[in-house]
């Protein structure tokens, strides 16, 4: 059931996305939304141009502004899904959506809510101090706790003057203008390129893999430690078999499974159009001949994906959506790979042992194998059985 978001004169009818999900305390906005829609109010009137709207969560911006047209930029297919559902059940028309990747357009405002990864924040400041006017406007907001002095000096590395507003409802609003004359920094380069090891097996020696990074992608510069467990627990497979790495980020776990089988059909799964790009980028430089044999999809878990299909899936679930825990999206991708599975397929996955991961997955399979644990994650696999 959606939640009512009073502003101004609007009320305004929105639900978090999927709108599914058990917990229904969670609001689809919070305060810095307020803020920055009650600051679009105050400054739109005198500004010419459009209106960019960055990292809207789930559409409440892009709802309460929808007079203005604005044109909304996201790396999250998620959020583009919970805006277009939302505008939908407030009889609004759809608005532009952009890629996180894709070029941005000159604009004559902009609003922007705070990614939780610093290095996204950068390489979008960068992008927009590439096509903004001097002068324009950048208006951004989070939560107080959150905008510190390393921060505000992001913004003005790379925008120029910036100040922040003092806090409001636990929130903090930041106003920044573009300086032409403000010498971007060099680093950090973005796409990162970053050099690891991986054990195929417990026992196997290392083996060298050149990993690509966007800036939105988790775990830049060294391998997330529950993926570096999975990589010591990968099946062998059959050659030609269909395998999906479904959360896929930077593609570590897929490339090394290709790395091992070359035959294997893979296709790399994630939200976020950065994670997805990286994954090819990473393919390409240490499996070019396997290119051919691999599909790179943006996707709502697995959406897109045809049922009965798929003969493994390997995954390491996120426990969190945006800044709120909640285990609604491990549950989906475990129903959504139990539907995409063949009869007799695999699903492992690699999860923190305090989760309760395998209850969920004996629910929905009939049962769970535990493959390995160590101090902190556990390997589980569960199988399709009819």
């Amino acid at each position: 059931m959606s939640q009512l978001f009073a502003i101004g004169d609007q009320s305004l009818s929105l639900d978090r996305y999927p709108p599914d999900q058990k917990n229904r305390s969670l609001q689809a906005w919070d305060a810095a939304d307020e803020l920055l829609i009650k600051a679009a109010w105050e400054q739109y009137p005198s500004v010419s141009g459009s209106l960019l709207l960055l990292n809207d969560q789930f559409g409440a911006l892009a709802c309460a502004l929808h007079a203005f047209s604005p044109i909304q930029v996201t790396d999250s297919y998620i959020s583009q899904l919970a805006t277009n559902y939302n505008l939908a059940a407030n009889n609004l028309a759809a608005v532009t959506q952009l890629n996180s990747l894709e070029p941005l357009p000159v604009a004559g405002l902009v609003l922007l809510k705070f990614p939780t990864n610093h290095s996204y924040l950068r390489f979008q400041l960068r992008a927009l101090k590439q096509v903004l006017a001097p002068g324009t406007l950048v208006l951004a907001s989070a939560k107080a706790k959150d905008i510190h002095a390393n921060v505000l000096a992001i913004f003005r590395e790379e925008l120029g003057e910036t100040n922040a507003s003092l806090t409001e409802k636990k929130c903090r609003l930041i106003t920044a203008r573009c300086d032409s004359t403000t010498v971007t920094p060099l680093l950090p380069k973005f796409p990162l390129r970053w050099n690891a090891e991986v054990k195929l097996a417990p026992a196997a020696a290392p083996q060298a893999i050149e990993l690509f990074n966007h800036a939105n992608v988790f775990s830049r510069e060294q391998l997330d430690i529950g993926a570096r467990f999975l990589l010591e627990h990968l099946p062998e497979l059959p050659a030609t078999c269909q395998v999906i790495d479904l959360g896929c980020g930077n593609g570590v776990l897929g490339a090394a499974m290709l790395m091992a089988n070359p035959e294997l059909q893979m296709t790399f799964c994630d939200e976020s159009f950065m994670a997805v790009d990286s994954a090819r980028l990473t393919i390409e430089q240490n499996c070019p001949e396997q290119l051919a044999n691999c599909q790179f999809v943006v996707d709502d878990s697995l959406s897109k994906q045809t049922d009965l299909s798929i003969d493994l899936i390997i995954c390491n679930p996120p426990f969190h959506q945006q800044n709120a825990v909640t285990d609604h999206i491990a549950w989906q991708m475990f129903a959504d790979a139990r539907r995409v599975l063949k009869v007799g397929g695999r699903l492992r996955i690699v999860c923190n042992r305090h989760l309760g991961y395998h209850e969920k997955l004996s629910r929905l399979f009939g049962g769970c194998i535990h493959i390995a644990s160590n101090a902190k994650f556990t390997i589980l696999e569960a199988i399709r059985r009819k």
